[in-house]
């Protein structure tokens, strides 16, 4: 059983709140995880038919179960209502990490918490496994077949062939989870949207034209992608706005969570589809966009993660602010580091030179290296930037 990054910020948060609160999309470990890190605790799913209606009709003695040594309730944003329960029990009783709470629809959840918990709840977002969590780093895992394999849980759990267990997660969870929120009555579209959203992963996003391609309008298209983006399945990267007195594109740039789902949405059925495909460097991109994210939020941070780029193109693929430095990372799917990798670090270092801290490369290769104006990361060593 793999530890999860994550946990010691989990029991940290649960030695000083009385409720912890983990989000995460579907099948990223959330159960697992709390069954690891509290398994004294009573646990509930809320998925089970029976368990719901219990809570639902009877919250009171439902929650008086869960008392003498806390308790687990899963996916509970399928009984909201429950939390304001749980506010009267954990406001009465006092008592640090009485509640583990999990959700995988991050609007409605956040919603219900805020509403209900503003102030007694901790949260925590939990990702998909990382790089680190299930490969070392001398591994020699081929690039193709990472992109291809994605890192759900369960592929790696039940060894699981990746386009089949993403075939079912993609039918089992989002097409249901979703058209249960937002009453999808012609699930074919929901699917092209889906596909043609993969098309567009490591890019600036259209969402005229995203509905425009799968005949929808503008508002659908918007309202889908805020579905998506509540449920982790994609993560858009806000662009950078600083006082440059330069016109900056103001679109966010798409990226899926996960790069194994952006592969099989492409119909990439093998590694040996993706070593040749138009889109491996935006699959590659979106790789480590999620790392450098899943890095981010095991440590509890905020993502703080954006682009920059200006109306002539000039371009940073990743801004990661600290606040009163910013931090330009450029990405690079080749193998040999070449002068032009830079451009985009050295122009931006030059208008930013205040805040700008030192840019770096992450790159497609296997070593690592320090130079006196750039840091060089090998993909494998991502989490030394966060």
């Amino acid at each position: 059983m793999i530890t999860r990054a994550i946990q010691s910020k989990i029991l940290k948060y649960a030695r000083q709140f009385p409720v912890v609160t983990i989000t995460g999309p579907r099948q990223s470990g959330k159960t697992t995880l709390c069954k690891m890190a509290f398994p004294k605790k009573k646990y509930f799913s809320l998925e089970d038919l029976d368990v719901r209606n219990y809570a639902r009709t009877d919250p009171r003695s439902f929650l008086e179960e869960a008392l003498k040594k806390g308790a687990v309730i899963d996916e509970v944003q399928r009984v909201p209502e429950l939390l304001s329960y749980v506010q009267t029990i954990v406001d009465r009783e006092k008592r640090e990490g009485l509640f583990i709470l999990t959700g995988s629809q991050n609007f409605q959840l956040l919603h219900s918490l805020g509403q209900t918990l503003a102030g007694r709840t901790a949260l925590a977002t939990l990702l998909p496994f990382s790089y680190g969590e299930i490969y070392k780093k001398n591994s020699n895992i081929n690039i193709d077949k990472l992109l291809y394999t994605g890192f759900y849980p369960r592929i790696f759990d039940k060894k699981l062939n990746p386009t089949e267990a993403l075939s079912f997660y993609t039918s089992t969870y989002i097409e249901r989870d979703i058209r249960n929120i937002i009453n999808v009555k012609d699930l074919s579209k929901f699917e092209l949207f889906l596909k043609l959203c993969a098309s567009k992963t490591g890019q600036i996003l259209n969402i005229s034209s995203l509905g425009n391609d799968c005949g929808i309008n503008h508002n659908t298209a918007k309202s889908w992608l805020s579905v998506l983006e509540a449920s982790y399945i994609i993560h858009l990267v806000r662009p950078h706005h600083s006082n440059f007195k330069k016109r900056l594109v103001k679109s966010p740039k798409l990226y899926f969570v996960d790069p194994g789902l952006a592969a099989y949405l492409l119909d990439i059925q093998s590694p040996k589809h993706i070593a040749n495909h138009p889109l491996k460097g935006a699959i590659f991109e979106t790789f480590v966009v999620s790392e450098i994210l899943k890095a981010r939020l095991n440590d509890g941070k905020q993502s703080n993660l954006y682009y920059f780029r200006d109306n002539i193109g000039n371009e940073v693929d990743l801004i990661l602010d600290y606040g009163n430095k910013v931090r330009p990372i450029e990405i690079k799917l080749g193998k040999t580091i070449n002068s032009d990798f830079f451009k985009g670090l050295m122009y931006y270092k030059k208008l930013n030179s205040k805040n700008a801290d030192k840019g770096c490369i992450i790159y497609g290769g296997k070593e690592s290296s320090s130079r006196s104006k750039f840091d060089v990361f090998a993909y494998k060593d991502i989490d030394r930037i966060v």
